[in-house]
């Protein structure tokens, strides 16, 4: 898997010899670049980058206003390259993967590379197998389609495949369907026995998300990743969970 970068710096010579740097591995392209803060914040919502190499000083906004700008979680993961080495404890504090003084050597060049790739491949790889799980079986024939659930004075027929998540609350589950609540009763264990498991996932003690559901993933502390719903919610796939995907996901994401 590659790994896609932009490059947002407002001087162009700075941008050419990071261009040079990453031409020379194999397994990263250039997703584009930007020469202000503005046009960063439309490139980046546009290419979704793994990876975002930012000037810290720029003239309508500086590298910190664009993290502001593109909230928490960051979208990417971000490498300030600069020349001053007077901001690497504020860097640090939005979460910034790496703090690099211009001019960059070569040898400390790669180093970043190669420790992006080992932070990044888990995460290309759990996409992989989100993929491998959605396209693997044939259309279940004997799991729920449609869930009753109670509006006010009346039941109605909830589609499964409008659900984004189904959350435990004690004795009831909170259900989201394109974008309305709904609440009824039971638990969460025997909600995950009537629905595909290669639809649906627990992905916490608490929650069941509907795979399709998911628009983005991010790679979060101790091993987990942050989901991203359809439906605006964010939720952690924790450790605990990730464990239990179908087995045959891995061989399928392998061929």
């Amino acid at each position: 898997m590659s790994l896609r970068v932009a490059i947002v710096d407002d001087e162009a010579p700075a941008r050419d010899k990071l261009r040079r740097y990453l031409a020379m591995a194999e397994d990263v392209r250039v997703a584009g670049e930007a020469g202000n803060g503005r046009d960063a914040l439309e490139l980046i919502a546009r290419e979704r980058p793994d990876v975002v190499f930012l000037d810290i000083s720029m003239p309508d906004m500086d590298g910190f206003a664009v993290l502001r700008a593109l909230g928490e979680p960051l979208p990417a993961e971000v490498v300030f390259v600069t020349a001053h080495d007077d901001r690497a404890v504020q860097a640090f504090e939005v979460h910034a993967f790496d703090y690099l003084l211009k001019p960059v050597s070569p040898q400390r060049f790669e180093r970043l590379l190669q420790r992006l790739r080992e932070r990044l491949v888990p995460r290309q790889d759990l996409g992989r197998r989100l993929d491998g799980l959605l396209n693997g079986l044939p259309a279940p024939t004997h799991y729920l389609e449609h869930i009753l659930v109670q509006a006010g004075d009346s039941a109605q027929l909830v589609r499964v495949d409008r659900i984004s998540r189904i959350e435990a609350s004690r004795n009831y589950l909170d259900l989201h369907a394109g974008g309305h609540g709904y609440r009824l009763r039971g638990t969460l264990e025997n909600m995950q026995s009537r629905l595909h498991p290669m639809r649906f996932a627990r992905i916490n003690r608490s929650t069941l998300v509907r795979l399709e559901a998911i628009r983005e993933i991010h790679s979060w502390p101790e091993g987990e990743y942050r989901l991203l719903l359809d439906d605006g919610a964010r939720v952690t796939w924790t450790r605990r969970y990730l464990a239990n995907l179908p087995p045959g996901l891995l061989l399928q994401s392998e061929r």
